[in-house]
């Protein structure tokens, strides 16, 4: 039996009276995005990146869109440093990026961080230091004085390095483990920070509030950002980052509703790869926004070729049911989900465009490179009429009665059910095929031949053949072509059956293009049957089409 008596909660809300976030509905405008794939997800692989696979994943990370880019731990190992090295010294960090690099508040690896920096334009330095009341006592024993003094010899000494380089790095600070620090104490450390780098509007500090691990809702943790927000020191000048991990699966919500709080950038990673349960997602975070109509600033419009390289240089896999990015998020298995896109799409196309409001599709899959035929509309054996139906009319121009629709549906879950597969658009138009078109046992028309009579009466005379015996010649007459050949099938073998559907169409534009039949007929048991027939004369495929649905009947 689990104890749940041995935990307690381990966090520190804020000062009551930081909620005005509540009433804010959306997200209005894109935040500062920072990718720490390159560093916080590289060190969270099994076997971390090699130098080429991090140099092309930095590409993948400029073309998506990032402007500043986590580009690893440079004293942490010679490849983190050698990695640096090479962005700096084969010119590949664009002049509108920033790359970022990550430091512990300790002499000796800021020194070596700032040695990896030597000759880039463009950086950030992040400095941190852990504060929680848990590690103060557990790991450090030291007293909230000391722990604050680290921070402030850190902040100096990023300070200095940098005038002694002459350059103009910006710089980071994160309280580790802020979501177990009481509020407080977070605020008065980094306004320490902050006195000591006295930041301006031309050179804003950034103030990371990493969730380190989650242990809070996420309404406790936008309260802690909404307190930073109305208190922070030269709030003006300085950029509220948010760094959230996903321990109790809300990462997404941490970071939208610290956004709504007054934050102003996030550090994540792309399918939310990090420690642990990983970082928050920022495609996730992204798209998001892009469904409220907000231009999130990145590029997934080629979402597969981003998954595939992502896997090809992490050797992770993005889930399937990855929201945006995952192979089955916009699948409908379900028949009424099926049928319920397809019509919203019809009635997409009837209104030309507009608004994107098709049930079941948060967002037009088009969009970002998925389509609707392979990745939207998917049969099994919940499917139903609707997606067959769309199957075969987007795939292969066949409008099938809607009857008949539904008998096909039924036709294809149960063969799906019997496979216990999912059935490709190649598979549903062949079993359309065997089921409905040219079915010639156990009745077989061999020739027909027509005579006009009086008042539009139309004489036919068929030679048939019942399971391979003799030839029948009959003759019959009908008000039409295909009611007088019905009417000698029923003469020549004693058949009772009413024509219940016939619908025809033109498989394309074309005067000289094949045209399709269905018809559908009832039994005497009440039982409706259904052909199909193809041809470039439509008396003759809607004869053909008769033919299949009788023998289907009989």
């Amino acid at each position: 039996m689990m104890d749940c008596t041995k935990y307690k909660r381990q966090y520190y809300p804020a000062p009551a009276g930081n909620t005005d976030w509540v009433n804010k509905e959306y997200i209005d405008r894109a935040p500062v995005w920072c990718s720490v794939d390159l560093r916080d997800g590289n060190q969270a692989l099994v076997i971390p990146m090699s130098l080429e696979q991090k140099l092309d994943f930095f590409k993948l990370l400029v073309e998506v869109g990032f402007k500043e880019i986590e580009v690893g731990f440079p004293a942490a190992s010679d490849t983190e440093f050698e990695f640096l090295r090479a962005l700096i010294e084969q010119d590949l960090i664009p002049d509108d990026v920033t790359v970022q690099v990550l430091t512990q508040a300790r002499e000796h690896i800021i020194r070596k961080t700032f040695d990896a920096l030597q000759g880039c334009k463009n950086a950030v330095v992040h400095v941190y230091n852990s504060t929680s009341v848990a590690q103060r006592e557990q790991v450090f024993a030291k007293s909230k004085e000391e722990i604050l003094q680290i921070a402030v010899d850190g902040a100096q000494l990023l300070k200095d390095l940098t005038e002694e380089a002459g350059a103009s790095y910006r710089f980071e600070y994160s309280p580790e483990s802020f979501t177990g620090t009481e509020p407080e104490y977070a605020l008065e450390v980094c306004n320490a920070v902050l006195d000591v780098w006295q930041p301006t509007s031309d050179r804003k500090a950034i103030i990371n509030l990493p969730s380190t691990v989650q242990l809070s809702m996420p309404h406790v943790y936008a309260s802690q950002i909404e307190f930073f927000h109305k208190n922070l020191k030269y709030r003006e000048n300085v950029i509220i980052s948010l760094h959230p991990h996903n321990d109790r699966g809300s990462g997404i919500a941490d970071a939208e509703l610290g956004l709504l709080a007054g934050a102003d950038r996030i550090e994540g990673t792309l399918f939310g790869n990090g420690e642990r349960t990983g970082n928050v997602d920022i495609v996730t975070l992204a798209m998001n926004m892009y469904t409220h109509g907000v231009d999130p600033g990145l590029d997934f419009t080629n979402m597969t070729d981003i998954c595939e390289r992502y896997e090809a240089y992490t050797g992770m896999n993005v889930d399937p049911r990855s929201p945006y990015g995952g192979a089955l998020v916009f699948a409908a298995f379900s028949g009424s989900h099926q049928d319920a896109i397809a019509k919203g799409m019809s009635y997409r196309a009837e209104h030309r465009g507009g608004q994107w409001t098709v049930p079941y599709l948060p967002i037009d899959p088009m969009d970002i490179g998925r389509s609707y035929d392979a990745d939207v509309i998917r049969i099994n054996s919940q499917s139903g009429k609707g997606g067959v139906g769309y199957i075969l009319e987007h795939y292969y121009g066949l409008n099938l009665p809607p009857k008949m629709r539904e008998h096909m549906g039924y036709t294809a879950k149960g063969l799906s059910d019997k496979l216990h597969k999912e059935l490709k658009p190649d598979e549903i138009f062949s079993l359309f095929k065997s089921t409905y078109e040219n079915i010639k046992k156990p009745y077989s028309l061999l020739s027909v031949h027509y005579r006009q009579m009086e008042n539009g009466i139309i004489e036919a005379t068929i030679e048939t053949k019942y399971n391979g015996n003799d030839i029948i010649t009959t003759t019959a007459e009908g008000n039409g072509r295909l009611n007088s050949v019905s009417n000698a099938f029923k003469k020549a073998y004693g058949l009772k059956f009413d024509l219940t559907s016939y619908q025809e169409h033109a498989l394309t534009a074309s005067s000289s293009s094949r045209a399709i039949a269905y018809v559908g007929l009832k039994g005497p048991d009440e039982r409706i049957a259904w052909g199909a027939g193809l041809n470039t004369d439509i008396i003759i495929a809607s004869i053909d089409a008769m033919v299949a649905a009788v023998n289907n009947l009989f």
